[in-house]
């Protein structure tokens, strides 16, 4: 099933731009540009608006791309069928992790899966959840591994796996942490307004927790000292050791024998989803199947443990 016409036209759709879908199909513009000129004529009807810098489709252009998505899923999911039926097991796998417990998810997982599916080749990539999200609904990831609130799931389909807190951390020496000669709990309550002076090191703006981290501020009425932002929970944690900052902290990152920090939780239980997600109306192949399952197991009974630097 020959779709290289309808993939040239969707890339066109991305990119908005046909020099730029060119670079991406690596072929030569013109020869894209044919491409397009040649479906038109054959529909009658021009799919885009041109412009230097916008391509965007027409109202016939906006017809043709939905069913296009719709044919390049029914090709996949026809061959991942038919590739169920083989003797050998054989094709790609491609599977996107957020950093951090992706790696260790995968270093623990990847050994029985390829013993069980040796011929299927599985493409990890680490990327931030937004991008699984856009990857996932064009169909160029199999299965993404996410960590995100309810409101930050889209149409496409989701697997809960499991429920986690996302803890406040400080440093011992913080005069805050005197909380934990008196309380009983082990995550003492704390109300975010006792530490609306203090720098706070946070995950950066595009991550699904920052999203959650800043509603907890602004239900507050605070506006936050950020000293930085990064993309490593381990980061965040080395700052707060320091007593340089505090910080938000998934519960997962944590090592609750590492007398060096203390470890609070909001009234409102603040918490995220593990989940695996993968392109809605799509086939899930048999290996497939079995990776979801194999990874599911493992982050369901590491969600609640902890882990030491």
């Amino acid at each position: 099933m020959d779709t290289k016409q309808i993939e040239y036209i969707l890339k066109i759709a991305d990119e908005n731009n046909i020099t730029k879908a060119a670079e991406k199909l690596f072929i030569t513009q013109p020869a894209l540009n044919q491409q397009l000129i040649k479906l038109e004529k054959e529909l009658g009807v021009q799919l885009f608006h041109r412009s230097r810098t916008d391509w965007r489709p027409t109202e016939a252009g906006l017809i043709y791309l939905e069913n296009a998505k719709q044919i390049l899923l029914t090709k996949q999911n026809t061959y991942k069928m038919i590739q169920d039926l083989a003797y050998e097991q054989n094709g790609n796998l491609s599977v996107g992790f957020t950093p951090g417990r992706g790696s260790i998810m995968l270093s623990a997982v990847y050994p029985q899966f390829h013993k069980e599916y040796p011929n299927i080749t599985v493409s990890p990539q680490e990327l931030s959840v937004k991008t699984q999200q856009a990857l996932i609904s064009k169909g160029e990831l199999d299965i993404g591994f996410q960590t995100l609130c309810k409101k930050h799931r889209t149409s496409d389909e989701y697997v809960d796996i499991a429920s986690e807190e996302i803890m406040l951390v400080v440093s011992d020496k913080h005069p805050i942490a005197k909380l934990y000669e008196t309380s009983k709990e082990q995550f003492p309550s704390i109300n975010i307004s006792y530490f609306s002076n203090d720098p706070f090191v946070l995950m950066y703006k595009q991550s699904t927790i920052r999203e959650l981290i800043d509603d907890i501020f602004n239900n507050a009425g605070i506006t936050p000292n950020v000293l930085f932002e990064t993309s490593s929970n381990r980061t965040i944690l080395t700052m707060i050791k320091a007593n340089i900052c505090c910080g938000f902290v998934p519960k997962y990152y944590l090592n609750l024998e590492d007398n060096s920090i203390k470890c609070f939780s909001l009234p409102d239980l603040t918490t995220w989803d593990i989940v695996a997600s993968y392109k809605k109306d799509s086939y899930l192949s048999c290996p497939a199947k079995r990776f979801l399952e194999m990874a599911s197991e493992f982050l369901s009974q590491n969600s609640c443990k902890n882990i030491s630097d």
